[in-house]
């Protein structure tokens, strides 16, 4: 059964490309109206064209409190209410810790993190005020264990499950959900990026790692599935869970 979404109002952030725009995609075929919302806007225009009529184009840096809240308050002002809030936007930092620059890490922790925070404190009262809805924050399996080269990652995204599981709890009473997806590789811009600096510090081949860890790299619509679940009604005895998309790859100790 498709996970209904007609005429749900949702505001994905991180959606001109990669796993947001998958979301975002998969939303509108469900009949949902979604706000995108990204820095890039030449990508997000390109991408609410193609999307078709019922997205509109926002300019947000998840990091900006002013722009956050102003990105919530235009699916409000476009159809009078917030369903669904997807903080998806994020960036990945691939160094050892050691040699990792500090403006690297506190770049990536203001995006990945308090991105995310601040989702959740602009999407929450709107979310409450439409009688209740649903948070969805884009984790990753990397916050389940470190991984070498993405330490800053790992620990951006164990604080993006944990902020989810608090808020899950916080936010119960008001009707609103609270959910983090952990995928684990997808074919994306982002995993691409990481392949050159992973086989220069390990000597192995990247594919042939995803192969035995995890069989193939996943995909964005795979990714966009459960994020429409737990978006919908369907999901609506779920909060406070993290759902791990990685085809056994943190089950595996080889």
């Amino acid at each position: 059964m498709l996970s209904e979404l007609t005429n749900k109002r949702a505001l994905v952030t991180g959606a001109a490309q990669g796993l947001g725009r998958a979301v975002a995609e998969l939303f509108v075929e469900r009949g949902a109206r979604v706000v995108l919302a990204d820095i890039d806007m030449e990508r997000l225009h390109r991408t609410a064209t193609e999307l078709g009529g019922t997205t509109v184009p926002v300019r947000c840096d998840v990091t900006d409190a002013d722009q956050v809240a102003a990105a919530v308050a235009k699916v409000e002002s476009e159809w009078g209410g917030l369903d669904i809030a997807v903080n998806n936007a994020g960036i990945e930092v691939a160094s050892p810790l050691v040699d990792q620059a500090e403006t690297d890490f506190d770049r990536l922790m203001a995006i990945n993190v308090k991105g995310v925070f601040l989702g959740i404190k602009y999407a929450a009262p709107a979310l409450a005020k439409a009688g209740g809805g649903a948070v969805i924050n884009m984790a990753s399996v990397a916050g389940l264990g470190g991984v070498p080269l993405l330490g800053s990652y790992c620990a951006s995204k164990a604080a993006v499950i944990r902020l989810s599981e608090t808020a899950a709890l916080e936010l119960r009473d008001s009707g609103v959900r609270v959910n983090a997806v952990c995928p684990s590789f997808v074919d994306t811009e982002m995993v691409n990026r990481l392949v050159d600096p992973f086989e220069a510090a390990t000597g192995a081949k990247f594919e042939d790692v995803v192969a035995v860890k995890q069989q193939r790299l996943g995909t964005p619509e795979e990714v966009a599935e459960i994020v429409a679940f737990l978006a919908s009604d369907d999901a609506r005895f779920i909060t406070a869970s993290h759902y791990v998309l990685d085809c056994a790859l943190s089950g595996s100790l080889f």
